[in-house]
């Protein structure tokens, strides 16, 4: 039976990079592998870039509104997907489908939570449905290990806007990873 999974870690953890590492691992093999990001990240446009510089072009660029279940999966050993958190529960439900129906195996990369802390809506039923969990770590600027990201605006700490806002899409929007600590004395100033 193939497995359902979540890799998730903050900002800088190196997702994009396992992802397409792991995507070249398949296909070194000889194995077909399926590599999905949701149409809302910009960043790259049809294309998986990692913070080191590392692109692979994906094969589903997916909408909001789009099925997943719309499409054929022959062959395929390994669905990918990156930046899920943005995917809606819907979508996470029919990778979910595809992997148990399908036996296909389905490994998504993403945030577990926003800026403001609060879990994203693909994130929250991926813990809900996902047969293995796996925190990719990093670290803050002060040593510990980050499990949040924080949202700078003009070089501020900040806990309100839209939830969705992607880094590079403007020069004021950075996001750091932090961890508890730092969190609280940077962004609550606790």
């Amino acid at each position: 039976m193939a497995n359902f999974e979540f890799r998730y870690g903050s900002m800088n953890s190196g997702k994009s990079m396992a992802l397409m590492q792991l995507a070249y691992n398949y296909e070194e093999n000889n194995m077909k592998v399926i590599v999905i990001k949701p149409k809302i990240d910009t960043k790259a446009g049809n294309e998986l870039e990692s913070r080191i510089g590392l692109r692979r072009k994906v094969d589903i660029l997916l909408d909001k509104d789009h099925s997943l279940l719309d499409k054929k999966y022959s062959n395929v050993e390994c669905i990918l997907v990156d930046e899920v958190q943005f995917l809606t529960k819907k979508q996470v439900e029919e990778l979910w489908k595809i992997s148990k129906l399908d036996n296909i195996h389905v490994i998504c990369y993403g945030l577990k939570t926003n800026f403001k802390s609060e879990l994203f809506e693909g994130s929250k039923r991926l813990f809900e449905l996902c047969d293995k969990y796996q925190e990719l770590p990093t670290i803050c600027s002060c040593g510990r290990k980050a499990r949040f990201n924080a949202r700078k605006v003009n070089s501020k700490f900040i806990l309100d806007g839209d939830t969705v806002l992607i880094d590079g899409s403007s020069k004021n929007v950075e996001y750091i990873p932090l961890c508890g600590k730092c969190y609280l004395e940077k962004v609550f100033k606790i």
